[in-house]
Formats: C-alpha cells, sequence, structure tokens
C-alpha cells in the first residue's frame, strides 16, 4: 500500500472517529437536558436565508412598531456567526410554562378580573433559562472533557430568531399565529438557545401542521393575525400592553378586555394545546394569586407595591406607569360598578399624564354606558 493510500485511510479514520464522538456528544446533551428541566432539545446549523427575507419584509412594512430593536442589530439576528464568531450550530430547548391552576377562560370571562399571560404568572423565564442552558453546557463539558468547546446561551434576551432557529432544530414549526407548536407540546413553552463552535449532527427541519385550521386568525380581539403566518405587532395586545410605553390607540382600547399584560387567545384555541402538559416548574407557578386577581386590587397597588411583589417577574419590565395605563382600559371595559367607578376616580389626578389620560377615558366609556 502506498504513503497516499495509508495516509487518506488514516485520515478517514480520524474522521469518522471525529464524526462518532460528535455524535455521542448531541446525543448526551439532549438527554442530560431532561434533568435541567427540558422537555425537548434540538440541533440546526446557522443558516436563516428564508427566516432573514420574512423579518426583512416584516421590519418594512414597520408591523414592529416602536420596537426599535427589531432592526437594531442589522443582519446580526438572523446570522449567528455575527452575533458571536465561530458559531456553527444552534442547539434549542423547550421548557414547558403553563401552571396547572390557570383558570385561563375563568378569568376572561369576568371583567373584575386582570387577565396576565400564563407565562408571566411566576418568576422571569429569562434568567432560569439562561442559569439552566449555563448549568447545562457546563456539564457536558466536564462530563465529555470538551474544554476547547465555546458556547453562548440565550433566552429572549439578544438579536436571536429562536423560532426560526427552533423549528430548523425539530421543535416545533411556526403557525399561523406565528407561535412555535409541537404536535406533543402544543405551544406553551419556552424556548432557549445555544449557539456553540462545535460541529454537532443537526436534526430535520418540523413539518408545519395547521392544515386549514384557521382559529387563532378568528379570535384574535384586535385582528392583529392579519393574515396565516402573519402579525401586525402594532395591533397586537401583548405589545400594546408591553412593549409600547406610549398611549394605547384609542381605537384598540375597547377591544382589549381585561388583559392588562399580554394575551393567550391564540393559544388558547389551538387545537394542538390539548396535548399541552401542565409545567413541572415550581418557578412558573402563579405568586400572589395573579391568576384570579381583581383589577381594583391591583390597581390599588401603590408602586413600592407593585416592584416588592413583582420582585423576580417579567412584569416588572413595563413599569408601574405602564402598569396603571394598562389596567385603567381595562376598568373601562368592565362591567360598571360603583367600586370600579370610585377606583378610577381615585385616579385623575395622577401626577402622569399617561395614567390620567386613560383614567379619564375609562371614566368616559363608564359615563357613555349609562346614558345607553
Amino acid at each position: 500500500m502506498s504513503i497516499f493510500h495509508l495516509y487518506s485511510s488514516f485520515n478517514i479514520n480520524i474522521e469518522i472517529q471525529m464524526q462518532l464522538d460528535l455524535d455521542h456528544i448531541a446525543r448526551i446533551i439532549k438527554a442530560k437536558g431532561k434533568s435541567f428541566g427540558f422537555q425537548q432539545i434540538g440541533i440546526t446549523d446557522i443558516h436563516l436565508d428564508q427566516a432573514e427575507a420574512r423579518l426583512q419584509a416584516w421590519l418594512e412594512k414597520k408591523f414592529h412598531g416602536k420596537m426599535s430593536f427589531m432592526e437594531k442589530h442589522g443582519l446580526r439576528r438572523s446570522r449567528p456567526a455575527e452575533l458571536v464568531p465561530q458559531t456553527v450550530r444552534v442547539i434549542s430547548a423547550r421548557m414547558d410554562y403553563l401552571p396547572p391552576n390557570a383558570n385561563i377562560k375563568k378569568t376572561l370571562a369576568n371583567s373584575q378580573l386582570a387577565f396576565i399571560s400564563r407565562y408571566a404568572l411566576g418568576k422571569d423565564y429569562h434568567k432560569l433559562i439562561r442559569k439552566r442552558l449555563n448549568q447545562l453546557m457546563e456539564a457536558i463539558k466536564m462530563e465529555i472533557k470538551m474544554g476547547e468547546a465555546n458556547y453562548r446561551v440565550f433566552a429572549d434576551s439578544a438579536p436571536v430568531m429562536e423560532k426560526p432557529l427552533a423549528e430548523k432544530a425539530g421543535l416545533g414549526w411556526i403557525g399561523k399565529s406565528t407561535n412555535l407548536i409541537n404536535t406533543k407540546a402544543g405551544s406553551w413553552f419556552f424556548l432557549g438557545t445555544i449557539y456553540t463552535d462545535l460541529p454537532l449532527p443537526i436534526d430535520t427541519l418540523a413539518k408545519e401542521h395547521c392544515g386549514s385550521c384557521h382559529a387563532c386568525l378568528d379570535v384574535c380581539p384586535t385582528q392583529a393575525i392579519i393574515a396565516p403566518f402573519q402579525i401586525d405587532a402594532r395591533r397586537c395586545i401583548s405589545y400594546l400592553t408591553i412593549e409600547l410605553r406610549e398611549s394605547i390607540p384609542v381605537e384598540l382600547r375597547s377591544l382589549m378586555g381585561n388583559r392588562i399584560y399580554g394575551c393567550d387567545d391564540c393559544q388558547l384555541v389551538c387545537p394542538w394545546n390539548k396535548f399541552a402538559k401542565p409545567t413541572m416548574e415550581t418557578a412558573f407557578l402563579s405568586r400572589h394569586q395573579l391568576n384570579e386577581i381583581t383589577l381594583i386590587e391591583l390597581f390599588n397597588w401603590t408602586e413600592t407595591d407593585f416592584y416588592q411583589k413583582l420582585e423576580g417577574s417579567a412584569i416588572r419590565r413595563i413599569g408601574y406607569e405602564c402598569w396603571l395605563r394598562n389596567i385603567a382600559v381595562a376598568l373601562g371595559n368592565a362591567t360598571t360598578a360603583p367600586e370600579i367607578i370610585n377606583a378610577l376616580q381615585n385616579k385623575i389626578n395622577h401626577a402622569s399624564a399617561l395614567v390620567r389620560e386613560h383614567v379619564e377615558w375609562a371614566i368616559k366609556q363608564h359615563n357613555q354606558k349609562s346614558i345607553v
């Protein structure tokens, strides 16, 4: 046998061994992920050409509203290696969050109760998921001695296209509601993402299973889902109550009902969510009875109450002023009652012009109801 053939065989054997090692690492990551609270982990490459084109078209239509951060980072959002150099693979993980006592229909049906998106009832998921992903990768590094491998973890905390990456990694498909949906778990889950320079084997892209269903389009209170797979964030209640820091458009206020932080209607009607399982993560369980608390009680919280009671909660990020703004709108949509009018009157001279504007609108709503 020639030296050339010996050299070629040697290289081939090394490549085969390296691939076997990478396959082994991928299996360990997926198996060990469950011990850190993740229900599923998938792996994909970093190519997001189609997702990038959709993102650019969405931005050009101004559907992102005041969320300037969506365009601030340019193409780094859709090109992982530009955000974290040397990234060649993305590890995507999902974690269920729906609490067993969600009481969604009950809360939405009672105009005196406050509806808060069920992902925000417990502790802030951002820190928890990043911590678990770091713990997972450190455990993997220790177990397989991959001291040279580099990684960076994210949980809705940087310009990362979590859903398109999770879809490519086989965790689900992006449905007509623009939520990621899994055939075995619905859509009540968080996503976590790891960028790594390990050339791990990739998983198969998830297939779309929405079919002819359009329940999410029909149920959206503000018709923010303007077409299948397209959402105008400027009309979305999650955007209006969480991202927007200005006045809520008057024409949308009466459509918001009692939703003061986010909206879960599209998930509530999705038929795939019959397969969703309650979370086993105690951190995501409801605190301070936020799953069935009255609007008036929350409206009466002082600024100190707001920041103390919501310590460690994602809700804190909107600030006390927007919190009162949102509740004022919900109180304006509630069935008229003396205690609601009194609660609004108590804030009619609030120091914030933003709060006063929405309180005045709410009182006007009740005045018009009494005339009718």
